[in-house]
Order: C-alpha cells, then sequence, then structure tokens
C-alpha cells in the first residue's frame, strides 16, 4: 500500500483532500498546486552532462540520459499544498500522433510532428507496438517507475486526441480545407482518432495507477484522469467547434472519471459555450496565450465566474505572490474553492502565506 513518497510524505493526506474536492466535497481552501525550488537537492543523484546536439528534453536520442532527467526533476523540489512529485515520460505535445506514424522532428524544447496524410486515401490508424516512439516511451514508464518507487509518481504523456490529432496527422493547412470539402471525412477520421486513444489511454493507466485507481493527467484525481484539449480550435467557428469537436470531447469525457480542457488564447474564448454544455467536463484550465497577461489577472475573471456558475472547476496558473492570491480570494469568494491554483515560489515561508491566504 502507498502511503508517503519520498518528495511528499504527506501523499496520503493529499490523496484524500484531492478525493474530497473532486468529488464535490469543500477542503477549506482551493486545490493548490505549489511548488519551491530546493536550495539543496534532497538526494545525491548526480546529474548527467547534457548529450551533445541536446535540443529538447522530449528527445529519444539518449535513454539513460532522458531518466537522468526524470530522476532529478523532483528531487530540486519542494512540494506544497496539494502538488504531487510527477514526471512523465513524454515524447512530444502529441505523443499519439507519433504512436500513429509521425515522424518526430525535434526541435528547440519540442518535437513536431511530420504530416503523413498527404492524401485523404492515406488515412490509416495503426497503432504498431514496434513503433519507436512506442517502444521508447514505454521503456522509459517501466524504468523510471522501477527507480522512483515510493518517490514519485507517473502521469500520463500528453497524448492528444480529435482535430489536433488530426491537424498533426493530416497537416493543418489541408485539414483546413478538408473541413470544408470533406466532412464526412474528417467525422470518420475523428472517430478512428477516439477509438485508438483510448487503446492507447487503457494501456498507460494500467501501467502507472496508484492502488486507489488514481492516475495523474497535469493533476492527481483518484481514477481515471484525463487532459483534452483543442488548439485547432482558434482556426475555427463555435459552428464548426460545435459540429466536428464538441461530440468527441463528450464521448471522451464520458470515458474517463475526471476530466479537463486546457482552453488556450483569446482565439478559442467563443467556444466557451460548447465547453460548458458538455456534461461531464469537470474542469476548464485556462492558458492566456503569448502576450497575453496571466491567467491570474484580473483581465480573465469573468471567463472564471461564468464557468463556475455553470457547474465547472477553473484550473489557472502563475500564482507566485500571496498578493495574488488575496485578490483571487477578495473576487471569488466561496467560488474559489472551486478552483486549481498552480503556483511557483520562491520560499517555504511565502508559499505557506500564499496557502493561508486562500484558506476560509
Amino acid at each position: 500500500m502507498m502511503a508517503g513518497l519520498l518528495y511528499r510524505e504527506d501523499w496520503d493526506e493529499v490523496r484524500a483532500r484531492l478525493t474530497t474536492w473532486w468529488n464535490g466535497g469543500d477542503i477549506g481552501r482551493p486545490a493548490l498546486q505549489f511548488t519551491v525550488k530546493r536550495d539543496k537537492p534532497l538526494l545525491d543523484i548526480p546529474q548527467m552532462p547534457k548529450p551533445d546536439g541536446w535540443t529538447t528534453d522530449y528527445s529519444i536520442s539518449n535513454f539513460e540520459y532522458r531518466i537522468n532527467l526524470m530522476e532529478n526533476e523532483p528531487n530540486r523540489v519542494i512540494y506544497g499544498g496539494d502538488a504531487a512529485p510527477k514526471v512523465s515520460p513524454d515524447l512530444a505535445p502529441n505523443c499519439l500522433a507519433l504512436y500513429l506514424g509521425c515522424p518526430g522532428v525535434e526541435g528547440e524544447r519540442t518535437v513536431w510532428c511530420e504530416p503523413i496524410f498527404h492524401k485523404p486515401e492515406d488515412a490509416k490508424f495503426v497503432l504498431d507496438k514496434q513503433n519507436i516512439y512506442w517502444q521508447f516511451s514505454t521503456r522509459l514508464c517501466r524504468e523510471i517507475m522501477r527507480v522512483g518507487k515510493g518517490k514519485m509518481v507517473i502521469q500520463f504523456p500528453d497524448f492528444i486526441e480529435g482535430l489536433d490529432t488530426l491537424a498533426a496527422l493530416r497537416g493543418t493547412d489541408a485539414l483546413l480545407t478538408d473541413l470544408i470539402d470533406r466532412p464526412e471525412w474528417v467525422h470518420d477520421c475523428l472517430r478512428q482518432i477516439t477509438d485508438r486513444y483510448f487503446r492507447v489511454y487503457d494501456i498507460w493507466y494500467d501501467m502507472i495507477r496508484d492502488e486507489r485507481g488514481g492516475s495523474v493527467f497535469w493533476a492527481w484525481a483518484p481514477g481515471r484522469m484525463a487532459k483534452f484539449q483543442c488548439d485547432f480550435s482558434a482556426m475555427i467557428s463555435p459552428g464548426m467547434f460545435g459540429e466536428f469537436m464538441a461530440p468527441v470531447l463528450t464521448e471522451m469525457t464520458e470515458r474517463v472519471s475526471y476530466s479537463m480542457y486546457h482552453w488556450d488564447g483569446p482565439n478559442a474564448i467563443p467556444h466557451h459555450d460548447h465547453l460548458l454544455s458538455i456534461p461531464k467536463l469537470t474542469m476548464i484550465q485556462w492558458t492566456a496565450g503569448a502576450g497575453q497577461p496571466g491567467s491570474c489577472d484580473k483581465k480573465w475573471w469573468p471567463l472564471y465566474h461564468k464557468t463556475v456558475d455553470a457547474g465547472k472547476k477553473v484550473h489557472i496558473e502563475g500564482a507566485k505572490s500571496v498578493e495574488i492570491m488575496n485578490a483571487l480570494k477578495k473576487e471569488f469568494g466561496e467560488k474559489l474553492k472551486q478552483f486549481l491554483i498552480n503556483g511557483s515560489f520562491d520560499s517555504e515561508k511565502t508559499m505557506q502565506e500564499a496557502i493561508e491566504a486562500v484558506e476560509f
């Protein structure tokens, strides 16, 4: 039975608190994922030198270095509030596309998926377990579970789904045309992507779930947890979102226990009503986008009021001061208990003060 973790000795208490919060109970404050960088690592784990030509921590070019990175990541952090000491055997911000055959192009701090559906008839959704990306990420998972046992938890890779995955496979410009020229083809592709997603998800869930059935996808939840998204939505109308993506999200949220939607940037705001209409979507995570004030800024507060009033939870990040927490509590009052807030702080003292600032 898992109790405490090396990097989070009160892990059982954290999970009990989050179970209450996810299931609609009152924990006396919002859920908080707060961290502080350690002055000195907790364990003496020698840090390997960066390999020659290394451009991204998603890389599959050096297995041992990837393991070393994951071992060291929680070793240098103090976790507060309800934060989990988590690491992910991630390969790209769209692992499902890689698993389905896209070549990954390693770039500065990221991996781009090269399209493979050059013609509509090329669309074949084959999950080959001999695929190099599947082999590498599952091997990473098994090894970090071995070396990290009793220390940390493993979160899902960033699979991604729906139109974002189809755009990776087909190419963004081509898919924009497909929505108009061959909508039935798009619907058929989305059906197959959802089916492959859950084949992958179920395998990974069985690998990484804890003894309570809990899992981590950007946040720990006491069951099948998932993060969904559609960054492609910034380029389409609410009508198209309602036709193509809302049904996908409705089904996917029904096939997990807890879910958040990664809502990214001002051009995605017109789809808010569609998101709020999805019955089983638990939480919306707002990312403000490049050049915009952060998600704690008052510019976005009307979106959060509307979200909470519709019965959804809100996930925001960038809480780095007691002043920000005081402002949020003053604005939202008891509604703030429906928030999950991420923040990094310069000291344990400041982090504790920030926690206390939003206690009721």
